[in-house]
């Protein structure tokens, strides 16, 4: 069937009017499912109630599968949730509905048959305990999804947003529609300038931060007290991606100022609010995040760079490495081991270090400090660095909270404000990929016709919209609960996970409807494959998201 015509099969394949419903009903069984695998999960890894973490590392695979499915759970929740708004305000309508069903009718199928955790691994129901009569009840509810001719729906919802109009988001606040589109036009403004940013490996021009600065985009979450606009998590989601959507780079600038200022509203001393919040929101200063190190990755407990105190200052040596923005950087959000007879986090610091701002030429041009670029595939706007510390000094004052020992602590409390922001730029880096295959599809002649007429092609587009919808709504769902001052790190880690997926699997996909052009520099979707593909890296890889899902909620943690 063209995606042009919508023809009486698509329109007679869908559920009817009780739809919604079925998503609830279904949903329960899915959730019923759920419980079940966690118990079976729970006696092999935490069989005395508490997790055993030789069992839990033993049986990860089982454990992560287990993270992927309560992640499509609380995703099918979110995208119920999504449509019984939108249906209360009226503005539930087909190309919503179309959404919904077939998000339900993959999800469902896959939760059955088997979730990819990534290209490679799969986990099945088997693997995570359960039998037959465990997934009967929602074999039963699938199965009415299943009856639908989803080839006839994918090329109806293709048709229905042939034109670029991919859905109601759902955010109920006219206010943050308008932060929304004044952030998009800023972003599609850039597009071109972007693409030429990435093939040169050039930084992001000042003038254009000067401008994002001038918009608020530092001071978002920033309180008014101190210069910011004190906006909520789900407003730095709108924002950062539509950024995203016109570029990563863009959508990542505010990333260090959202960390450094959480960290310091959070954990710092009033004077250091008072000093470093207003210089943050305003863009005066750019920070950067100074934590991972050589060898340790993920492991930040094992840090071995080392801050000595001597005197009014700390003297700092030790190796860091992937340090986004940070030749440029004014101020550096420093993590170092205080306690030189700690071996784990509990000796470790968190400092406010100022630096110069460097140049191309000279990125650290302070003493007791050296590094250079990392050359990456992606992600160029901002540039990544290594950085060795030889007693570099740092004011004993720009200790974090005035007290050693407490760094791993203050840091992780940022941790779900970052992962939140990642899932959106995620989002923004999928929307943006679908839209590149869109446009490509719609333009691009073959065999007489445009490509977007062939099954194949259109249903490749249909199915991002669906997921591109779903992930979004599930960061939503992470950013209403930080908002609302309700602890969420399993559904902000959920959400930087299936987002994460989401974005390379748009941009791979959007590539393969490119073709051959799609491996040419000069199409843009050959940069945003590359910037996609960072996204389940960096932030935490999606191993680590599915092990603190994984272990929040056998730990109890709802």
């Amino acid at each position: 069937m063209s995606a042009g015509a919508p023809g009486a099969a698509a329109r007679d394949a869908a559920l009817p009017s009780d739809l919604l419903t079925s998503c609830r009903d279904t949903l329960g069984a899915a959730e019923d499912v759920l419980a079940r695998a966690q118990a079976a999960i729970g006696a092999r890894v935490a069989p005395a109630g508490r997790i055993d973490a030789a069992a839990l590392d033993r049986d990860q695979n089982a454990a992560h599968g287990f993270a992927w499915l309560a992640t499509y759970v609380a995703a099918l929740r979110a995208a119920l949730d999504w449509a019984k708004n939108l249906e209360r305000a009226g503005k539930l309508g087909e190309r919503e509905r179309l959404i919904l069903q077939l998000g339900f009718t993959e999800y469902l199928a896959q939760i059955l048959g088997g979730i990819p955790m990534s290209q490679g691994e799969m986990v099945r129901p088997a693997d995570l305990g359960l039998g037959a009569g465990d997934l009967e009840k929602l074999a039963n509810h699938a199965a009415i999804f299943q009856q639908a001719d989803l080839p006839a729906l994918r090329a109806r919802l293709a048709r229905l947003i042939a034109e670029g109009e991919f859905g109601e988001l759902g955010l109920g606040d006219e206010a943050l529609l308008m932060v929304r589109d004044q952030f998009r036009r800023f972003a599609e403004n850039h597009r071109e300038q972007a693409h030429r940013w990435h093939l040169k490996d050039e930084l992001i021009p000042l003038g254009v931060i000067a401008q994002l600065a001038e918009m608020g985009v530092f001071g978002l979450t920033v309180p008014e007290e101190f210069g910011g606009a004190g906006l909520g998590k789900l407003a730095m989601c709108v924002v950062t991606e539509e950024l995203s959507r016109g570029y990563i780079g863009l959508g990542s600038l505010g990333t260090r100022s959202e960390i450094a200022a959480e960290l310091i509203r959070l954990g710092g001393t009033e004077e250091q609010k008072r000093y470093w919040l207003p210089k943050l929101a305003s863009g005066e200063i750019l920070p950067t995040a100074v934590f991972t190190e050589p060898n340790t990755g993920s492991d930040l407990g094992a840090l071995k760079t080392r801050a000595v105190r001597e005197g009014d200052v700390y003297k700092v040596t030790g190796n860091k490495t992937w340090i986004t923005h940070a030749g440029r950087a004014d101020m550096m959000t420093l993590l170092a081991r205080t306690d030189p007879g700690s071996t784990d986090y509990r000796g470790l610091s968190m400092f406010l270090a100022e630096k110069p701002r460097g140049t191309d030429a000279d990125p650290f041009p302070a003493q007791g400090m050296r590094g250079g670029e990392i050359p990456v595939l992606g992600y160029r706007g901002m540039k990544e660095y290594e950085i060795g510390f030889d007693g570099f000094e740092v004011p004993a004052r720009s200790l974090l909270g005035g007290r050693e020992g407490e760094g791993f602590k203050q840091l992780m409390a940022t941790f779900e404000s970052a992962r939140i922001q990642t899932a959106a730029r995620a989002v923004g880096v999928a929307q943006c990929a679908m839209e590149l295959g869109l446009k490509y599809a719609r333009e691009r002649v073959q065999f007489g016709k445009p490509i977007y007429d062939f099954p194949r092609v259109h249903g490749k587009l249909a199915w991002m919209a669906v997921e591109t919808m779903i992930a979004r709504q599930l960061g939503y769902f992470a950013a209403r609960e930080k908002d609302s001052g309700r602890r969420c790190d399993i559904p902000a880690g959920m959400a930087k996970l299936l987002a994460a997926r989401i974005a390379w699997a748009n941009a791979d996909n959007a590539l393969q409807i490119h073709g051959g052009n799609g491996y040419a520099q000069e199409y843009e979707i050959s940069r945003v494959l590359c910037d996609a593909r960072i996204l389940n890296v960096f932030e935490g890889a999606a191993e680590i998201q599915a092990q603190v899902v994984a272990r929040g909620l056998l730990s109890g943690r709802n």
